[in-house]
């Protein structure tokens, strides 16, 4: 068992300070100093602003809008942690941008993930550590070694808190979230719909079918991330359509909230919209917004990490 002296050290960029305070407080550590700021041109600026000679260092820094920013933070704040001597160097990432660019969808379009993932290769960092990849095929980009965290017990739990009767149903919005569905499931012992889904544009979502017994069962619809709401707009239709309450529920890893995703869910029979602060929150008085944080799980994780132990339990099965 390694134990660096000093213990972690947490330095974070811009995009989600809230929830790295949380997290050094969670370890009983202060974050590390440190500037970012733009030159007058717009170029990008970071300094640490203290030692981290032979220190074990955790860069906080989730890749969200504006992802493209967001990524040169943390790839100039991980050059700067290693010319500062930092003896291991792990990049948390608790949202991963273009995730969802897994594959080509036509032939003279690139592979965004991997360009990514390549990027973060070039940052001599020794691990990097996620949470609920859009598609967990996606670890294997990495050239470092990967932790995919889940968060799925943590919203399955605060899903329960407020009693979930017998009539409930865990409802996949499409067949990429039919292992995170299976999940839930297994953990609120419940049955299982499908939603067949085609994608028309980058906010138009049409049904095809929905698979499963719905009809006056109370649904959770569950996704790893709400970006437009198109895919949840579209469930949510299919639901009522297919006889179940309008008692809606839906929980997701990832709120970006992009586009009209505001206007679309405000216009749904929604209940409660359980989420993580993986990215800044944007809280929305017309909607049912419960927040789970993700400090526990990534501080258990770093804690973990800087003494050599297992992440087993903590890790994403999907």
């Amino acid at each position: 068992m390694r134990e660096t002296s000093g213990g972690p050290a947490i330095v974070t960029g811009t995009a989600n300070i809230d929830l790295a305070e949380a997290v050094a407080g969670e370890l009983g550590q202060p974050l590390v100093a440190r500037t970012v700021a733009r030159f007058p041109d717009g170029e990008l600026h970071v300094a640490i602003e203290e030692t981290l000679r032979g220190r074990d260092v955790y860069l906080l820094q989730p890749t969200g809008p504006p992802a493209d920013g967001h990524l040169m933070e943390l790839l100039f704040l991980a050059d700067a942690c290693r010319r500062a001597g930092a003896a291991r160097l792990t990049a948390v990432v608790p949202y991963f941008g273009y995730a969802r660019q897994d594959r080509r969808v036509g032939g003279r379009q690139p592979v965004g993930a991997r360009v990514v993932a390549d990027l973060l290769g070039t940052a001599a960092l020794h691990r990097i550590v996620t949470v609920d990849l859009h598609a967990s095929a996606v670890e294997g980009f990495f050239a470092t070694p990967a932790e995919h965290l889940s968060a799925v017990p943590l919203l399955a739990r605060a899903v329960a808190q407020a009693g979930v009767p017998p009539a409930e149903v865990i409802v996949a919005p499409d067949l990429g979230a039919v292992k995170l569905a299976e999940r839930y499931a297994a953990i609120l012992q419940l049955p299982i719909a499908v939603v067949h889904k085609m994608r028309l544009s980058g906010t138009e979502v049409r049904v095809r079918a929905l698979v499963g017994d719905v009809k006056g069962r109370r649904p959770i619809v569950i996704d790893d991330m709400i970006s437009t709401g198109g895919t949840i707009e579209a469930a949510v239709k299919a639901l009522i359509e297919a006889g179940s309450t309008r008692e809606i529920s839906v929980a997701a890893t990832h709120a970006l909230f992009s586009g009209g995703a505001v206007e679309r869910l405000q216009g749904l029979p929604i209940d409660r919209l359980v989420v993580t602060d993986s990215v800044p929150g944007r809280e929305v008085a017309s909607l049912p917004i419960e927040r789970v944080t993700l400090a526990p799980l990534l501080a258990a994780a770093i804690h973990r990490l800087h003494r050599d132990d297992s992440l087993a339990d903590l890790l994403s099965r999907v």
